[in-house]
């Protein structure tokens, strides 16, 4: 881990994390005795898997399918809910020295007070909520919030009203206008924006003349996605005044660099950690001797110096 007068400190708020690069939701294990050795080498933070109030067995039938540069994946928020979840994973999360951010997805308004009302006993430990209004793998919830300005605003105030610590918005690239989506989630309390999630994509199973997924439409991420994900890190960026993270598509630490510069204050880093477990310590080594050979003193001059 990083000292803090590190050049790779990110500073998100109030929060300094010693590189900025998290592993994104949705690929790291809740279950600590799995979490690879190699994989928490210069990583950042660590976004927990999305947690539903209730519990959720996940989506039917098949669930991951590779593509030429890319995974579609229709997991459907598979999770013990948040009473389990908060009673068995998050004490055992928390032992960690890398800032933690606890991914949560409300289902309806009903579900903000549940959600949040079990971290209430760990704020000084967690660095972050990151809610999540853009998954696509699920019927309630998740993307049909996002996509609205006045949806996102109306979570974003539900979720504030609960939760007095950092408060990030995960935001979907489904939305028909991705800066005023932003900037509701800015206006209606967040503290930083998570840009974004998975596009939607599709497989065909030839042989059964079906699609390969029961919903149909899965999730698409991998270095496909990676030039439409730094589209609307640019976007967004342009637009707010709070901290944007970068994430879609990062497999390399040009990449993160091409993130950063677009305004990301930092990256997260999804399927590219199921390819490669030693990704961080990689676009970490390759960030250190780009800002040196470029004249970067810190992070915080790199991030949107591409737009100056």
């Amino acid at each position: 881990m990083n000292s803090a007068n590190s050049p790779l400190t990110a500073t998100l708020g109030k929060t300094s994390f010693p590189t900025p690069l998290l592993a994104a939701s949705g690929v790291w294990p809740l279950e600590r005795e799995l979490w690879p050795p190699q994989a928490l080498e210069e990583l950042g933070g660590i976004c927990s898997k999305g947690i539903t109030l209730l519990p959720r067995k996940g989506n039917a039938g098949t669930r991951l399918a590779e593509t030429p540069a890319g995974l579609l994946n229709s997991i459907g928020l598979q999770n013990p809910g948040m009473e389990a979840f908060a009673r068995t994973h998050l004490p055992e999360l928390v032992r960690e020295e890398l800032p933690l951010a606890i991914n949560v997805a409300p289902e309806s308004e009903k579900d903000f007070e549940g959600l949040f009302e079990p971290l209430q006993a760990w704020t000084s430990r967690i660095a972050a909520v990151e809610l999540n209004l853009s998954c696509p793998n699920v019927n309630a919830g998740g993307m049909s919030w996002g996509k609205d300005p006045d949806g996102v605003a109306l979570a974003t105030r539900l979720a504030r009203s609960c939760w007095k610590g950092s408060l990030w918005i995960k935001l979907t690239p489904q939305a028909p206008d991705l800066p005023a989506v932003a900037r509701a989630a800015e206006y209606s309390g967040a503290d930083a924006l998570v840009v974004g999630n998975t596009w939607l994509g599709m497989a065909m199973d030839l042989q059964r003349k079906r699609p390969v997924f029961e919903r149909v439409v899965a999730g698409l991420s991998g270095p496909a996605i990676f030039p439409l994900a730094l589209q609307t890190v640019w976007s967004v960026a342009g637009t707010v005044g709070i901290p944007v993270i970068g994430c879609g598509g990062v497999s390399c630490w040009e990449h993160a660099a091409a993130m950063i510069l677009a305004g990301a204050g930092a990256v997260q880093i999804g399927s590219g950690l199921l390819r490669n477990l030693s990704l961080p310590k990689e676009i970490a080594s390759g960030l250190r001797e780009y800002m040196a050979r470029e004249n970067f003193g810190s992070l915080a001059e790199m991030v949107g110096a591409g737009r100056k």
